[in-house]
């Protein structure tokens, strides 16, 4: 009587017993291979992890510096020509019952700013000279560097504050007695410098003055040209709405009504495109990374035929044979997952800590970085796994 015995089953931690075990006889090979997952990998957690650390910042810019600020500018008529807002536009913005605060500035047009009265006329380093009210600094939650801000007395005399980006091109770090610039044939006294306004970027190239000393000094004709508004949170687009009715009841249309912190917002969609484009990368090097795996398991199974036909002589099953093969693809796309995830948690963390940045790495990235590599590992492991499993015992001891 003739007794069939059930072929033998592998357990799951022989599976990758077996799996490991052809990796650790061929670690360079492995190691390139795994190395390429690793790369596709790294770029991707890296390019979304920049991506929303940097959307984490934007977020605590804003809530800092608040949403609640508008800008009301004069656009153009019909015939395309630059027209003023009244002079009693700030007056009447600041009627609207849910405006906070309200103040602007008005562009000096033909006068420059210069570090002395050698300098060449033609060489004015793109500053604007505006005049400014009193308020404008806690409208648009400005801060002073260096010196004090313009006040009562100071704004109808030849005193000047000087924005981030203009202290610099003039060559300026710090405001105080005998610091002087060069403006419309006039000494102008520097008594502050401003820190960087990112919701006004305008202004930091720009070169402050008092109201009322434009008049005397300059001929400044009065007509403001931007006017800083801020609001409730809660009324932010009910203001927006009237901000252009209020500045100029009989030309609306001639003029811009605009939110500061929807500049930033664009440029952040902006990033994301091109974290877009990153991204395509990374899936690109993530693609090449599988090609490369399943060309190393293809030549494993060249290679190993004899070890392949003794298995099969000893009765392991197709099934086995087929199991331990994209085990072992499995495991190596997974050591390159794995390790493009720590390489790409590193990058993130490394650039936002130079950037000065929170780290914020979502975690459905991480996940689906080893899940990507599962997938890539599977599909790459399985031609060369079913190719080893269809070896016949007596044709794979017959190869030399």
């Amino acid at each position: 009587m003739t007794t069939s015995l059930a072929p033998s089953r592998l357990a799951p931690a022989d599976v990758v017993r077996v799996g490991g075990a052809g990796l650790r006889t061929r670690p360079m090979r492995a190691f390139l291979s795994a190395l390429g997952i690793a790369i596709g990998i790294a770029a991707m957690i890296s390019v979304v992890g920049i991506s929303s650390s940097s959307r984490a910042e934007l977020d605590r810019q804003l809530a800092a510096l608040g949403t609640n600020l508008l800008t009301v500018a004069p656009g153009n008529d019909i015939f395309g020509d630059g027209v003023s807002l009244p002079d009693e536009s700030v007056a009447m913005i600041g009627r609207i019952g849910p405006v906070t605060e309200v103040s602007a500035t008005g562009k000096i047009s033909g006068i420059h700013v210069y570090r002395n009265d050698r300098i060449p006329a033609a060489q004015t380093g793109a500053i604007a000279l505006r005049a400014a009210e009193l308020s404008l600094l806690r409208t648009v939650g400005g801060s002073v560097a260096s010196g004090v801000w313009l006040n009562a007395a100071t704004g109808q005399f030849p005193s000047v504050v000087l924005g981030a980006a203009t202290a610099k091109r003039l060559g300026i770090s710090a405001a105080g007695d005998g610091v002087q610039v060069y403006i419309g044939n006039r000494w102008f006294t520097v008594i502050g410098i401003l820190d960087a306004i990112p919701l006004a970027p305008e202004l930091d190239s720009s070169a402050l003055i008092g109201w009322e000393a434009a008049s005397t000094y300059l001929a400044f004709d009065g007509h403001p040209t931007t006017v800083y508004t801020r609001t409730k949170d809660t009324q932010v687009e009910a203001v927006q709405a009237v901000l252009a009715r209020t500045a100029n009841p009989e030309n609306p249309s001639q003029v811009k009504v605009s939110r500061p912190s929807d500049a930033l917002t664009a440029r952040q969609a902006t990033d994301k495109t091109f974290n877009g484009l990153l991204l395509g990368l990374g899936a690109v090097a993530l693609l090449v990374g599988g090609v490369g795996v399943a060309n190393t398991m293809v030549i494993s199974v060249l290679e190993r035929r004899s070890e392949i036909g003794l298995r099969r002589a000893l009765g392991a099953t197709r099934a086995q044979i087929l199991v331990q093969f994209l085990a072992e693809s499995l495991l190596l796309s997974a050591l390159g997952g794995l390790g493009g995830v720590t390489i790409g948690l590193g990058v993130t963390a490394l650039y936002a800590t130079t950037r000065d940045w929170p780290t914020v790495v979502p975690p459905w990235a991480t996940a689906g970085g080893v899940a990507a590599t599962l997938v890539i590992g599977a599909i790459a492991g399985l031609y060369p796994a079913v190719r080893a499993a269809r070896l016949a015992p007596t044709e794979a001891l017959a190869a030399p």
